[in-house]
């Protein structure tokens, strides 16, 4: 039998690299994730949020623009959350003023930065990013936040439809379980964008 690795090389494991603009995405990072008890805890985004001020201090002071991404619904009936909010209603607790909903401290916007508000998935689907991107004349969307398996990859497939090179990182990425997290980082490697590690992350930033 073929190892996984093995079974790709040759066929689904070229590499894009980065382009001539790139801009940061911090998609959700909220307080629901992180916060032990909440239906949303996901161990992984804790480890991810852990990672995140070092390398948005460095891209702040490298003038790389950040994009943050938010999810909030309308009550009572969520009307705007659609058949996605009836798969899953845990999603119910991102709503304007519930605590869950509020970005992690370590990652909260600063002034200038573009939030984005979404109800979907994809940082993508309903939102303005790509007449920001454009505007901006970003070619490179570096993905960092959470989850892996859902908003994840659902930007980075979106970013390449696009014709954006999505670039993953992978230590400032969580989900709430490890299979599904390496798993979608496989496959985001292999077929959408490219995933690399923080310090190779860094080591760009540093060079701009």
């Amino acid at each position: 039998m073929a190892t996984q690795e093995s079974n790709y090389e040759g066929v689904w494991d070229s590499r894009l690299g980065f382009g001539e603009k790139s801009a940061i995405i911090v998609i959700d990072l909220l307080q629901g994730y992180t916060t032990e008890g909440s239906p949303l805890y996901a161990p992984g985004v804790v480890e991810c949020v852990q990672q995140m001020p070092d390398f948005l201090d460095l891209a702040r002071a490298k003038g790389v623009p950040i994009i943050h991404t938010q999810v909030r619904y309308t009550q009572p009936n969520y009307e705007d959350g659609g058949v996605w909010v009836k798969k899953a209603p845990v999603l119910k607790d991102l709503v304007e003023g519930n605590p869950y909903a509020a970005f992690c401290e370590d990652v909260i916007p600063q002034p200038g930065e573009v939030i984005i508000t979404k109800q979907y998935a994809s940082a993508f689907f309903g939102t303005s990013l790509v007449a920001t991107l454009n505007g901006l004349r970003v070619d490179t969307l570096i993905i960092t936040g959470c989850t892996t398996s859902g908003c994840i990859r659902a930007t980075a497939v979106d970013a390449v439809q696009h014709g954006y090179r999505p670039i993953c990182v992978r230590e400032c990425i969580g989900d709430r379980h490890e299979g599904p997290h390496e798993a979608n980082l496989f496959d985001i490697n292999a077929k959408y964008g490219d995933v690399i590690s923080k310090a190779e992350a860094m080591e760009y930033l540093n060079g701009l």
